[in-house]
This record gives C-alpha cells, sequence and structure tokens, in this order.
C-alpha cells in the first residue's frame, strides 16, 4: 500500500540570520524545501506528499516549488503555532485517506534537513512498515561539539524522517488533540498516546538541519564536494 509524506515547512529564518524562512533560501541554486519535496516524491511507495506551510508564505511556497515539480502534485496545509499543531493539521488533511486504507505509513520529515536522501526515505519507510515505527538515529561519534572535543559516550540524536504506520499514528493524534497533549517530536507524540512498537534505523551524517548560518554553509559544501547533487535523478 503507498505511504504518504509530511514535510514541515513553517518555521522561519531567524537563527540562520535571514528575513525570510530558512527553507526557501537556496542550497546548490534550489530552494532548501526543494531537496525533501523531489526526495518524497521520488521514493518508491509514496503516493502523497503534503507541506506544511506558514499561510502568508503560501504564494512564496508555491513558486520555490514551481520549477522543480514538473507534473507531479503536492498538497499545501496551513500549519499552526508549534510542530505538533502542524503535525495535527497535515494528518487531518490525510485522514480520509488514511480512514480508507489508501495510505498505510506517514513519514514527517523537517524541511530543513534538505539532505536526508531517499535512501533514508526508503530504509525508514521499510521499517516502520516491519515495526510498527521507524526513526533515523545517529550515534555521536558522527557528531562534532562547538569546541571539537569528543562528544559525551552513548550520545545519539534523533533525525528525521519518522515514519509510522497511519492508523495508529492518527489515533495517537486524535487522543493528544482531546487531552490537550502536545508532543516535542512525532515520536514523542506516539510513545505517549500512541501504541506502536518503534526502532531505530541508521541515520546519516549529511542529514544535517538547517539552524544557523553554518550549516548551510556546510550542506552547500557537501553538495559541491560531490556527496550529493541538485540535478540528482
Amino acid at each position: 500500500m503507498p505511504a504518504a509524506v509530511v514535510i514541515l515547512a513553517a518555521g522561519s529564518g531567524s537563527r540562520v540570520g535571514a528575513d525570510i524562512n530558512k527553507v526557501l533560501l537556496p542550497l546548490d541554486g534550489i530552494p532548501v524545501l526543494v531537496w525533501s519535496v523531489r526526495d518524497a516524491l521520488q521514493t518508491d511507495d509514496v503516493r502523497r506528499v503534503v507541506v506544511v506551510i506558514r499561510p502568508a508564505e503560501r504564494a512564496a511556497v508555491e513558486d520555490a516549488l514551481a520549477p522543480h515539480l514538473g507534473s507531479a502534485e503536492i498538497i499545501l496545509v496551513d500549519g499552526g503555532a508549534s510542530r505538533h499543531a502542524s503535525e495535527w493539521a497535515a494528518l487531518r488533511v490525510l485522514a480520509p485517506a488514511i480512514e480508507a486504507d489508501e495510505i498505510d505509513l506517514v513519514a514527517i520529515h523537517d524541511g530543513a534537513r534538505p539532505l536526508a536522501g531517499r535512501v533514508l526515505f526508503t530504509e525508514t519507510l521499510a521499517a516502520a512498515r516491519q515495526q510498527g515505527g521507524a526513526i533515523p538515529v545517529l550515534s555521536a561519534a558522527h557528531l562534532l561539539t562547538s569546541s571539537l572535543t569528543e562528544p559525551p559516550s552513548g550520545l545519539a540524536t534523533v533525525q528525521t524522517p519518522q515514519a509510522f504506520r497511519a492508523g495508529p499514528l492518527l489515533a495517537a493524534y486524535r487522543a493528544a488533540q482531546s487531552e490537550g497533549f502536545q508532543g516535542t517530536d512525532t515520536a514523542a507524540t506516539l510513545a505517549a498516546k500512541g501504541d506502536l512498537t518503534v526502532t531505530a534505523v541508521p541515520g546519516s551524517p549529511t542529514n544535517l538541519k538547517i539552524t544557523f548560518p553554518e550549516d548551510l554553509v556546510a550542506a552547500g559544501r557537501l553538495v559541491q564536494l560531490g556527496s550529493l547533487s541538485s540535478d540528482q535523478p
């Protein structure tokens, strides 16, 4: 059965030092958001892609995506005041398809992580289909601290996309809504209000999140070094 991918793009550019949403900034000449949208559209079994946006940025997002979509269609959804509210907004739009068994998995991805790549999307969805839920995890061995010292032993970071069976995911968010609960991310909401086994899949060192100016510089260097390409098939 097909999967849906939700890409969260309702953030800002304040910490990256920009006066526009950071997902609209250029990375190798292409808006940051386009990288994730394109990967999602080109991942096997993904049939629906939902991009959660700020209402005031709808036209800007449409303009940024249009040159890169071809005949593909995506759904733009107005986000909320928090990450959890934005996820819930996307799930409400997908609810009819989930309830009709037209979608069996939902992956939720941060649009500020442009270099996740189709391989990580594919592996996360496959693990979620088998186990119930899956999140990419990267060990501290791949991390650098600001002082370049060795990170504490056992430290790990959680990435996106995070993928889950669609029915239980929707039920967990409905329960959270009725009880006024808001999770810090999708997995946190499932842990508090759901009943799914969630497994870890290996994250990617290149799957960095654009938060500060140096992150955008680092992503650009990865592209220029040939690790990734803006014209990937």
